[in-house]
């Protein structure tokens, strides 16, 4: 089944996304450690106006291609140029915040394409409102728009295998879907590398081995497809390439690609299934759809639609699962597929019948789901107390009004209400993100160390361009809310930075560095100015920081 969903369709799921994403948007700090470093590396590329290179303070850094990086520059100087607005990190989402809601109306389009306009809203609601793409809708990094190039390039893909058994269109709609394809590859490479080809290409060799056949994929003009993809990367990887001599591609493939598949790059190795035990919470609140409709997509697997979706979840996910480092987003290329099976077998019923009610599989679907969802929601509540030893009213209000929205949501999808069951899902998803994102995390002032760092900084710095040299917390955001001139150093470094730095130095040091900074200050006492405790959620552990100025004269 093909069919088309209305255009006031897609504008509703764009609106429902932004309300979806904005909660927090502005409101929460740079998260670390990769937000913080994606968007100061953009800050500075503005602020030198080299747009080839990319550097975090210093130090080089060619984990990932250019993409991204001028994106959140141009997002960020049209902002600050409409807005006034200073340097801030909401700029540097924007990017993220508008390749979510263009991921959502692909997987709607997608949907619609493969199962018929009803299933591609609901797909396209359920990415809207599940936990993953919530999370990178509101972070500088490469993920959300990565999806949106890699849905893109599978919405064309479908198409081009629905209407494989068809005559080959000629003239310009003959190179339509190619277009959309290769233009989406192109830009997915010089974003995030050959992630979004390892998406399309497992996909397609999985449904030639499958159909044993391949013929349709001449349709994808592949010569010509990758001249499109070389004009779109191969200027920039050229120049990288000249400038660094070759060191961008050691540091990004041989490092940071081969790093992740030979090992679990920076302590994140893990085996395989952690992804299928994580589904509970990143597909949240739709996962317990998911496995209802395994059975459904089991008995419809020769349908082209539904084989397509298998075709896209399975290889990809597999190799998700055999690469030993692991983060909780890496499986979001393949969320839409999961998404449009799940809203095609909703709407018919899951293949429920009388005589064939699955209860089992139901009370585990079911239980799973009401796990994943309730444990966020718990986490929401407690992390103001664990971190902050406060009760946060919000969060703990949140929890039941969120399970009494989501026990509804599920009782009505049980019962064959699926219009009134999808707006309790939603509205559950909403509740949530609205108080955690809008409220209790934002508030939580211990997760925030260099928030509090920039705010006693603005209070007592002895000149507009103090600069402050830190020694023992060294995160990035402290480099992004602070100012790019910060040092991160040692306790002896630090002192010396205090003592011949002039009037304006600052120095920051954690309690680890305290015996060395005093020991090389010597007999000139620094003047102690602030104090700011937390919790370092990158290392697990708590963070007792001073600020010092120069001792008095």
């Amino acid at each position: 089944m093909t069919g088309r969903l209305p255009l006031y369709g897609y504008a509703l799921l764009a609106l429902l996304s932004a309300a979806l994403f904005l909660p927090g948007f502005q409101g929460l700090p740079p998260f670390d450690r990769d937000e913080a470093r994606f968007a100061q590396a953009s800050s500075q590329m503005l602020d030198s106006g080299n747009y080839v290179d990319i550097r975090f303070q210093d130090e080089t850094r060619y984990k990932k291609p250019v993409g991204i990086y001028w994106l959140q520059s141009a997002a960020t100087a049209l902002a600050t140029d409409l807005t006034g607005t200073p340097k801030a990190i909401w700029t540097y989402r924007i990017p993220s915040f508008l390749g979510a809601i263009l991921a959502v109306l692909a997987s709607a389009w997608t949907g619609a394409r493969l199962f018929g306009g009803a299933a591609g809203f609901l797909a396209g609601l359920m990415m809207a409102s599940c936990v993953v793409l919530g999370v990178e809708a509101r972070m500088a990094k490469t993920d959300a728009v990565l999806l949106a190039t890699v849905v893109l390039g599978q919405a064309a893909l479908a198409h081009l295998y629905l209407t494989r058994d068809r005559e080959a269109p000629a003239g310009r709609a003959a190179w339509t879907a190619p277009l959309v394809f290769w233009i989406a590859a192109g830009v997915g490479i010089l974003v995030k590398g050959p992630i979004v080809l390892l998406v399309s290409g497992t996909t397609a060799l999985a449904l030639a081995l499958w159909d044993r056949r391949a013929g349709w994929l001449k349709r994808l003009k592949p010569l010509p497809g990758l001249a499109i993809v070389a004009a779109i990367a191969a200027p920039w990887l050229i120049a990288i390439a000249i400038k660094t001599k070759g060191a961008f591609f050691a540091e990004s493939v041989g490092h940071d690609m081969m790093g992740k598949v030979a090992g679990g790059q920076e302590g994140k190795g893990l085996p395989p299934g952690y992804y299928l035990g994580s589904f509970w919470v990143t597909f949240a609140p739709w996962s317990f759809l998911a496995l209802l409709a395994v059975p459904w997509a089991w008995a419809r697997r020769r349908i082209d639609a539904v084989r397509f979706c298998v075709a896209w979840i399975v290889p990809s996910w597999l190799v998700f699962e055999a690469v030993p480092t692991k983060l909780l987003h890496y499986t979001l290329p393949v969320f839409p597929a999961i998404a449009a099976l799940a809203a095609a077998a909703l709407l018919e019923n899951f293949g429920r019948t009388q005589e064939r009610p699955r209860r089992l599989l139901t009370a585990v679907a079911v239980a799973l789901g009401c796990l994943g969802f309730g444990a966020l929601t718990l986490a929401v509540a407690l992390i103001p107390y664990l971190v902050d030893r406060r009760i946060d009213p919000v969060g703990l209000a949140l929890v039941p009004a969120v399970a009494g929205i989501f026990a509804v949501f599920v009782r009505l999808i049980l019962q064959g209400h699926h219009r009134s069951g999808m707006a309790a899902g939603v509205a559950a998803a909403a509740i949530l993100y609205a108080g955690t994102y809008g409220a209790v995390l934002p508030a939580i002032e211990g997760v925030w160390v260099s928030r509090q760092v920039a705010r006693a900084v603005a209070a007592t710095r002895p000149c507009p361009d103090s600069v402050v040299a830190s020694a023992g917390y060294s995160e990035p955001s402290l480099v992004f809310l602070v100012g790019t001139p910060t040092r991160l150093v040692h306790g002896a470094a630090a002192a010396e930075h205090l003592a011949g730095g002039g009037a304006c130095a600052l120095a920051l040091v954690d309690d680890r560095e305290e015996a060395a900074f005093q020991a090389a200050a010597g007999s000139a006492t620094p003047v102690r100015l602030a104090e700011v405790s937390g919790f370092n959620y990158n290392t697990g552990k708590r963070v007792h920081l001073t600020l010092y100025g120069r001792p008095a004269s």
